[in-house]
């Protein structure tokens, strides 16, 4: 790696560990997320609200999980009670709708809180609703301030209760007011709109009752740990019957089981999402500037030379500068011995029958020039080698091996 691309990298990663810091030292946000879940902690889940309607009640309460559909049509499970809907969006199809109405009709209690409630609802229902926005020089925007408050003057209340932060707020525009009850009105502070707006009523329908609350933000954790506003939600669970069951529904839920894989964990927290991303960007980078196919040069690889020609010669001078020609002779006889061993498979030593005519035959020699050559090396082996006895027995092996070519191997 060059040294422009390592100042590059250290500069990159230096870049990285700064924008991670920055992201570290950040404050969190709050999460807004309109979850209305039983367990989270966030301003809009509903963990405060769900924890001690439940501690009160627990002999009654029964959570929910599946679609309304599906647990009213079940005979078995189903009894005579309330069913609770909480959530930003809680809007029924008509085989659904069909269903709790009929449940409803035989003298049950349905309790809907959504700022939606879906228009074959609200059409059965003869309702309509509207969302409310300021407008300040033509512009829309959210109600900074708004306050809740029960008609019913027997309740215990301090109220109206403030709404602690801004929301947009349905309200309902239009009611049957031969079979509604106006139960809690909802104030907005804008002097173009200064009379207060229905946000809770009461139907009947057949035997039974349907609650609707167009403001769902006043069940969540941020509105209820404000002052004094759990009486709001305590003195609203006074008009749903306590001695029989209660569902809580658990499906209609914005917040209803989240995916918990770890990408997924961070891709949902901001630091760890900016820190994934970088990481990313970093890899791809290096890939660019360093992952580029990088041709070396590549050598000339000459072959070892042969010299064992070489070496040789260079040995047999050794034995001649020191005048060991004895010596010399007498391996050249026993290199030629094992060549006849190795190559001819004949033993030298032990002359069986026809060993004269059989190494003859396989070498093109004649019979009288291998019975010289064998008879000088005897000779020569036993006595001390001058320089001539070298060179005879040399030239004698010498064309015992190359004079005449050898016949096919036997």
């Amino acid at each position: 790696m060059s040294r422009f691309y390592k100042i590059s990298l250290g500069v990159l990663i230096f870049l990285v560990a700064f924008l991670a810091y920055l992201e570290a030292i950040e404050p969190t946000p709050i999460n807004w997320y309109p979850s209305y879940a039983k367990q989270d902690k966030i301003p809009l889940g509903t963990y405060v609200f769900y924890e001690n309607w439940k501690e009160s009640n627990p002999e009654y309460f029964e959570e929910i999980n599946i679609p309304p559909f599906e647990f009213l049509s079940d005979s078995t499970k189903i009894k005579n009670g309330s069913y609770f809907f909480l959530n930003n969006y809680v809007s029924f199809d008509e085989d659904e709708l069909n269903k709790l109405l009929a449940w409803v009709e035989k003298g049950n209690t349905a309790f809907i809180a959504s700022d939606v409630f879906g228009e074959p609802f609200l059409d059965t229902l003869k309702l309509e609703t509207k969302p409310y926005n300021k407008k300040i020089q033509n512009k829309v925007t959210f109600i900074p301030e708004t306050e809740l408050e029960l008609v019913n003057p027997n309740f215990d209340q301090e109220g109206p209760f403030e709404v602690p932060h801004e929301f947009s707020s349905i309200y309902f525009s239009k009611i049957d007011t031969l079979k509604t009850t106006v139960l809690g009105t909802v104030k907005y502070d804008d002097d173009t709109l200064s009379e207060p707006q229905i946000n809770f009523i009461e139907t009947e329908f057949g035997d039974g009752k349907i609650f609707m609350h167009s403001t769902p933000e006043a069940f969540g954790n941020y509105f209820m740990l404000k002052k004094n506003n759990f009486q709001y939600a305590q003195n609203i669970l006074a008009y749903i019957d306590q001695n029989q069951p209660i569902y809580w529904d658990n499906y209609y839920k914005t917040g209803k089981g989240q995916p918990t894989s770890l990408l997924y964990v961070i891709m949902q927290n901001k630091a760890l999402k900016s820190a994934y991303y970088l990481m990313i960007l970093a890899s791809l980078l290096f890939i660019i500037f360093e992952g580029k196919r990088k041709q070396r040069a590549i050598p000339v690889v000459k072959p070892l030379k042969n010299q064992s020609y070489e070496y040789t010669q260079t040995i047999a001078d050794l034995y001649l500068e020191q005048k060991k020609v004895d010596e010399l002779t007498q391996k050249r006889i026993q290199h030629f011995k094992e060549y006849i061993r190795t190559e001819m498979k004949l033993d030298p030593d032990k002359k069986q029958d026809q060993f004269y005519i059989i190494l003859a035959d396989k070498t093109g020699n004649s019979i009288e020039f291998v019975e010289e050559l064998f008879k000088n090396i005897e000779v020569v082996s036993h006595k001390k080698a001058t320089a001539q006895d070298f060179e005879n027995i040399s030239k004698g092996i010498y064309k015992f091996k190359y004079a005449n070519a050898p016949k096919e191997k036997i």
